[in-house]
């Protein structure tokens, strides 16, 4: 594609973006920049109608973008605005350390507010690592375990046992077990321990073992959970509203979330902002929608994403910047 045919695409994508209407050649004349006659434009706009990345309602003369054109423009022409100070402020001021869970709440809240679409937030997969555990003697036969996740979340499981350990016994244990394997997986603590097991000392050994297959190493398997705020907004939004068929396919997605859990999951393994643009691939079937999405971490460490569910006539430039602070904020809130 030459640099005409791309500032002309750019040009009718940011129209299409601002005014909701098929662009025809008059207005892509007049807000292009370039010298070009209309039958000119005529030209480029069928090469690139040839091309996928632009098509023609037929109601009108004029043209909009593709889901094929939209990704184009998003990975090789958008101009990202830098975030207004008072949004910045605002996102700052909303996630206030406090405990995870609030602030994972606040994130997708703050999210819908700014953009006035809905918020999504991945939350961590359930004790992926742990950061600390303790023993406590509940009783005769009872003990009980503490654990708390790098997030900053307090896990309790009771566990039977028939042996009757001693408080300095649970306390040394606790201590072992946090100096050899805090930071890891209880899966990666259970491969580890297949030949360990033997050469430690039976109290340790019997705790660990008890710990292990009382079910909290299926613990850390389970799947993250999903937070929306503001899907009702999306109802205010013409492109989606228009035709009731979309709108009960879009809320039968936000209501099942395996489609969006699918997506965030995705996005968890990659760097950065990640944008998926209805309609191209399977990912996200629903044409008009669009996600854009980044993941937090904890200390480094990647736990879950966040992002914006919006039409795909959005003002990306805007957008993306807001997923982009609210993901680095969120990720310094949960990590001090």
């Amino acid at each position: 594609m030459d640099d005409r045919s791309r500032a002309l695409l750019k040009t009718l994508i940011e129209r299409y973006i601002e005014e909701g209407q098929p662009i025809g050649s008059r207005t892509l004349s007049r807000f292009s920049g370039l010298d070009l006659s209309a039958a000119t434009i005529r030209n480029v706009m069928a090469d690139l109608e040839d091309m996928g990345l632009v098509t023609s309602p037929h109601t009108s003369a004029g043209r909009i973008p593709t889901p094929r054109g939209y990704r184009l423009f998003v990975d090789t022409m958008v101009t990202v605005r830098p975030l207004e100070e008072i949004a910045a402020r605002e996102v700052e001021k909303g996630l206030l350390p406090d405990s995870p869970q609030r602030m994972l709440n606040s994130a997708a809240q703050i999210l819908s507010n700014l953009t006035h679409f809905a918020g999504v937030v991945m939350t961590p997969k359930r004790a992926q690592v742990f950061k600390h555990i303790e023993f406590m003697r509940l009783g005769e036969g009872k003990i009980l375990l503490i654990m708390v996740t790098p997030e900053g979340d307090v896990q309790n499981r009771i566990l039977p046992t028939t042996q009757d350990y001693t408080p300095s016994q649970l306390v040394e244990a606790g201590n072992y077990i946090n100096a050899q394997f805090a930071g890891k997986s209880f899966a990666q603590v259970r491969a580890h321990l297949v030949s360990d097991l033997d050469n430690l000392r039976t109290d340790i050994s019997g705790l660990m073992a008890l710990a292990l297959h009382s079910g909290v190493s299926d613990y850390g398997m389970g799947q993250g959970d999903m937070l929306l705020s503001g899907e009702r907004r999306l109802l205010n939004v013409g492109d989606l509203s228009a035709n009731l068929d979309k709108l009960r396919k879009m809320f039968d997605m936000l209501e099942q979330k395996s489609v969006l859990m699918q997506l965030l999951d995705i996005s968890s393994h990659a760097d950065g902002i990640q944008i998926f643009i209805g309609g191209e691939s399977d990912l996200l079937p629903y044409e008009d929608l669009a996600v854009i999405s980044a993941p937090y971490s904890v200390d480094g460490q990647i736990v879950g994403t966040l992002g914006v569910i919006g039409p795909t006539r959005m003002a990306y430039d805007r957008v993306i910047p807001i997923v982009d602070i609210t993901s680095k904020l969120l990720s310094g809130a949960l990590s001090s």
